[in-house]
């Protein structure tokens, strides 16, 4: 530390090691994040103890100019304002000047999604390897990724609720799926006839072994059920015999695909929060912006009048 505020600083560091637990990592990253404030703060003729929020401004605003991202901005701004709180609660300080100062913007990348044509193809070649497999064990584990694959494209499960789904986890005569999502909430989402059909194929040729194991995708694992890393290889496998760039594909990347095509179809907004198991919807809004950018794009490259715009361009 370069001003009268070091002992400070420690002290703050050595709190969020004690009472929070903060690991090894996180108190390097926020001890270099106050050397940083800390320099800068010390060219505009003050200290991190005496700073104001037109000075924390200016440590966001050089931060912005040596090209930190938003991100690393919002990260050093949250340390600071833990720092902050750190002084206020001890008495060191009466204020908090991180207080009225707004964090920077992050912008959201959009996510990826498949078209539909990708997940038909991808579908297709799934179906073309269980017909080309060299034995049972080949001819087994493809038929189970075509089950994986059906369902994920059906329901838009995250790959962690897919491959530990339970044995007795139908409902309705198979008609629904009942899925334990994130802090422990239960949805039922309904099963695609293919999906269904799938999902059939896979347990007649595997018997009792999942009823035994307690799921419907059972592996000598840890846990007794598949892996989300080895479905996700299996996944991109498929795309690359596919043709479709395997960096381009995973199993989140087909939850994408799921929500958006349902709202490119004219679902419902809030319908589509309940079967991704959203507990807010500014989380599926997010589907909107792709479409409203895909359909930017469509707009752009097919609509004469845009095309009659580029050529006085």
């Amino acid at each position: 530390m370069r001003d009268l505020s070091a002992a400070n600083a420690e002290a703050f560091l050595e709190m969020m090691s004690a009472e929070r637990g903060a690991a090894g990592n996180t108190l390097e990253a926020y001890r270099r994040d106050l050397d940083d404030a800390s320099a800068v703060l010390a060219s505009l003729g003050t200290t991190l103890l005496k700073a104001q929020a037109s000075d924390i401004r200016a440590v966001i605003g050089d931060l912005a100019a040596r090209g930190f991202s938003p991100a690393s901005q919002a990260r050093h701004l949250s340390a600071l304002r833990q720092f902050y709180k750190f002084l206020h609660a001890e008495g060191l300080r009466n204020d908090d000047p991180t207080g009225v100062v707004d964090s920077p913007r992050k912008s959201r990348s959009l996510p990826k999604v498949l078209s539909i044509n990708d997940v038909t193809r991808l579908l297709a070649q799934a179906e073309t390897d269980i017909a080309l497999a060299q034995d049972r064990e080949e001819a087994l584990r493809r038929i189970r990724f075509r089950a994986l694959l059906e369902l994920l494209y059906a329901t838009g499960m995250r790959v962690s609720e897919l491959v530990s789904l339970p044995y007795r986890v139908l409902a309705e005569g198979g008609r629904f799926l009942i899925i334990r999502g994130k802090g422990a909430k239960e949805r039922m989402v309904p099963m695609s006839r293919p999906s269904r059909a799938a999902l059939e194929a896979w347990l007649d040729l595997i018997g009792d072994a999942a009823e035994q194991a307690g799921y419907l995708f059972p592996a000598n694992s840890a846990e007794g059920h598949l892996s989300r890393q080895v479905f996700a290889r299996e996944l991109k496998d498929v795309a690359a015999r596919t043709g479709i760039p395997p960096a381009e594909v995973s199993p989140h990347v087909l939850r994408h695909a799921f929500a958006s095509h349902l709202l490119a179809g004219g679902a419902d907004l809030r319908a589509v929060q309940e079967l991704l198991g959203h507990a807010d919807i500014s989380t599926t809004q997010i589907y909107t912006h792709v479409l409203d950018e895909r359909l930017r794009q469509l707009v752009n490259e097919h609509h004469p009048l845009a095309k009659a715009t580029k050529s006085r361009d």
